[in-house]
């Protein structure tokens, strides 16, 4: 890239874009990192500094930037190819191939068949849509309202930003869906119980959803949708049997379960599905993000064979799928997806990501015996946060000028990494090596011993 190339970079840098989860202004007056490049698990920005991405894009790519099988097989479908729709009448061969792969791969769920999409946002809007077909198909027109948990992330459309449980994400839009109701989530550090026993807040919290459920009518309820762990909330990792005592409680009352699988799914957390995690099965999946690594927009929708069987034994009008969009089973997504795939078991990414995972989080965990502005850690697989904090006592959050540059120091010193609120995220790609989890510690350490700030500030 030249100077004259990179100067209009910078010139027009936030000038002409509006920039997801920022404020304009503040885009403009701060402009964002410009990546130019990436190989490996490192990416590299207009300055030519080079550091390793400790975000993994945003959740998604898993298998770093230099997967050669996924960039040939997107080639080799652009020549065949390059589009066709999905609706009646037509389809293509990877989005058939890809289909029977995800059945396959999905057999301990249940699940049964794929409605594609073009993202995370989109599977959780498919989702919604069909859990209230669902019961319209079976005769209980009634049951059409949500329950998810607080602190939730389930994306940005107008369903998804309705069942999300974070305000930032809601308040600008509102009134958003009606019909929406949040449980408070197994957040061990914070939860209106002041409950430090993961245990006993994991019952807690069954009996508030359960609570909501009779209140509600168990007979207006569709489904409750829920991330395996939550991501953008926090990397907030539920008590072990959380999900299967609410699994169980939503069958006593006859409502289905959707898991948002778009962060979990292929591997992040150690296991192939966040749902594996607790051992249970839902009704529906949701997964896009890691499908493709990145490479390409693609998401699904999987349903379970109890939906699957009230839709195909039904000849009513309402069992027609009057939904999908222009890219769905779009065959180069499709395509990456099934080299993905690939890569995916042959490298034993799942392994790898609990491997990793566990080193950086152990290390982190060390850290906060060092440092008291560090509240809380949490993890699972190379889903990592640190949760910062004021002071120690009141759990007051840590400031914005003091998170801001947190971040700003680890990526001086070699770690790009994500600020949410007053927790850094980290989610780094699940190709990751030794050296750079230590990479990553180490931009993370010399952050915190670099930057003395008010932790309040």
């Amino acid at each position: 890239m030249n100077e004259h190339s990179s100067n209009f970079l910078r010139e027009h840098n936030a000038r002409q874009v509006w920039h997801p989860m920022a404020h304009p202004a503040e885009m403009e007056a701060i402009p964002p990192r410009i990546i130019v490049s990436g190989e490996g698990v490192n990416i590299v920005d207009l300055e030519g500094k080079k550091v390793v991405d400790a975000v993994g894009g945003l959740w998604n790519v898993n298998l770093g930037y230099s997967n050669q099988p996924i960039k040939d097989a997107i080639a080799r479908q652009l020549a065949e190819l390059p589009y066709y729709s999905a609706f009646r009448g037509t389809t293509n061969p990877r989005l058939i191939e890809l289909g029977a792969r995800l059945v396959d791969i999905l057999k301990p769920e249940n699940m049964r068949r794929a409605m594609f999409t073009s993202g995370g946002s989109d599977s959780v809007e498919t989702a919604l849509r069909i859990a209230r077909q669902y019961w319209k198909v079976r005769g209980k027109a009634d049951k059409t309202k949500f329950l998810a948990l607080k602190k939730g992330y389930h994306g940005t459309h107008f369903g998804g930003a309705s069942v999300n449980g974070n305000s930032n994400f809601r308040r600008a839009y509102e009134p958003l869906l009606p019909g929406v109701y949040h449980g408070p989530s197994p957040y061990t550090y914070r939860n209106p119980f002041n409950e430090t026993d993961p245990e006993r807040l994991a019952d807690l919290c069954v009996a508030a959803i359960e609570d909501e459920i009779k209140f509600q009518g168990a007979d207006t309820i569709a489904a409750f949708i829920a991330e395996p762990v939550l991501g953008a909330g926090g990397v907030i990792v539920p008590p072990p049997g959380f999900f299967t005592k609410v699994r169980a409680l939503l069958d006593r009352h006859d409502i289905l379960m959707i898991a948002d699988e778009v962060i979990t799914g292929f591997g992040r957390t150690g296991e192939w599905f966040g749902v594996r995690v607790d051992g249970f099965a839902p009704d529906m999946m949701c997964i896009a993000k890691a499908i493709t690594s990145g490479y390409f927009p693609l998401g699904a929708c999987m349903v379970n064979e109890k939906i699957e069987s009230a839709f195909m034994t039904s000849d009513d009008a309402l069992a027609a799928i009057f939904h999908g969009y222009t890219y769905s089973g779009h065959p180069v997504g499709c395509a990456a997806a099934l080299a993905c795939l690939d890569e995916t078991f042959a490298r034993d990414l799942p392994g790898n990501s609990a491997r990793e995972g566990g080193f950086i989080l152990d290390a982190f965990n060390g850290l906060a015996q060092k440092h008291e502005t560090i509240g809380d850690v949490r993890g699972k697989g190379l889903m990592l946060a640190i949760e910062f904090v004021a002071d120690r006592k009141t759990k007051a959050p840590a400031g914005k000028t003091y998170m801001g540059a947190l971040a700003d120091a680890a990526y001086e010193a070699g770690a790009l990494v994500r600020v949410s609120g007053n927790n850094m995220i980290m989610s780094p790609p699940l190709v990751l090596e030794r050296k750079e989890s230590q990479q990553i510690v180490d931009a993370v350490t010399n952050a915190l011993q670099s930057v003395r700030l008010d932790p309040a500030k």
